[in-house]
């Protein structure tokens, strides 16, 4: 996922404070949000936090990055905030009341008005993603011949997949792929390759993404090859030129996470900050798909393998 923080909708607006006129206690710390009785379903994430007397946030708003919230305040017993929005567009505006341990709110843009759900993010406990695990069966996701073990994430569009020279790739605007069986904790190897400037992701648990992009020979980003994306970039640049083969692996158990790319560690032991923009869902103490994101840039996969961790060492 590539999107820059000023664009896509996301952008990034001149944050000030509103000092604190009733208690924000409640609401303060991290929320996980997802849209009730819509389709599809929504998801946000959330931090409400108070510096010197006054309330500050930052929301990622569905997709992109997380960007800092212009407006946030506690009126009464509702905190109401605004998400960054372009010039052209109105802001969304935010409203929720704290109902015993949940977070029951709105978001309203223009005429249209979604209800959502915000709950806490899991407390991890002390993962370690190096540990000796024991390890089951490898389950591979691609069979060098078929899409059997994918669906798609958008039911009402094509897919947009095909196998090609015993790979799988995708069309141009294509569906995200979705694989059919869940996973929690586990180790993941692909095996893809690039056209030039294009970029795809690995949605690990179908809720963290870890960017797959084109950017051999630049300097380390945030959203560069590999970065558990908008929260962590790789420590190293690994990526080969577009058209080769890459290879990754990535475990991940509870929400730490060891990555290699092309033999180099990236990431080791990284906690996992929050969900990544296009999460499926927020639901973090569950197991999840492993999803190929197919909407962006041209990605050819000829492996992705992924073996069940039994027991955590």
């Amino acid at each position: 996922m590539r999107r820059a923080r000023a664009v896509v909708g996301f952008l990034v607006v001149v944050l000030y404070v509103i000092p604190v006129a009733a208690d924000p206690t409640p609401f303060l710390g991290r929320w996980n949000l997802t849209s009730v009785d819509h389709e599809p379903t929504y998801v946000y994430w959330l931090e409400v936090r108070e510096e010197g007397g006054a309330l500050t946030g930052t929301l990622l708003n569905r997709g992109g990055s997380p960007l800092p919230l212009p407006a946030i305040s506690v009126e009464g017993e509702e905190l109401v905030f605004r998400a960054a929005s372009p010039a052209d567009r109105p802001s969304p505006e935010f409203r929720a009341r704290i109902e015993g341990d949940e977070l029951v709110g709105t978001v309203t843009e223009g005429d249209r008005t979604i209800k959502w759900l915000g709950r806490r993010p899991p407390t991890w406990g002390d993962a370690d993603a190096n540990a000796d695990h024991a390890f089951g069966t490898p389950v591979e996701l691609f069979d060098g011949r078929s899409l059997d073990a994918w669906e798609v994430q958008d039911k009402e569009q094509p897919s947009g997949w095909s196998v090609v020279d015993d790979a799988m790739t995708n069309q141009a605007k294509a569906n995200n792929l979705v694989s059919k069986q869940k996973f929690t904790d586990f180790k993941i190897q692909a095996e893809y390759k690039l056209e030039p400037e294009s970029n795809s992701g690995i949605y690990l648990r179908g809720r963290y993404e870890l960017q797959v992009l084109d950017d051999h020979g630049k300097p380390i980003a945030e959203g560069g090859h590999m970065a558990i994306y908008a929260w962590e970039p790789p420590r190293v640049n690994a990526s080969k030129p577009a058209g080769e083969w890459q290879t990754m692996e990535a475990t991940l158990v509870g929400n730490r996470v060891t990555v290699t790319l092309n033999g180099q560690t990236v990431h080791d032991n990284v906690a996992i900050q929050a969900i990544t923009g296009g999460a499926l869902d927020a639901n973090e103490s569950m197991a999840g798909p492993i999803m190929l994101q197919g909407d962006h840039g041209k990605v050819w996969f000829r492996r992705v393998t992924v073996t069940p961790i039994m027991g955590a060492g």
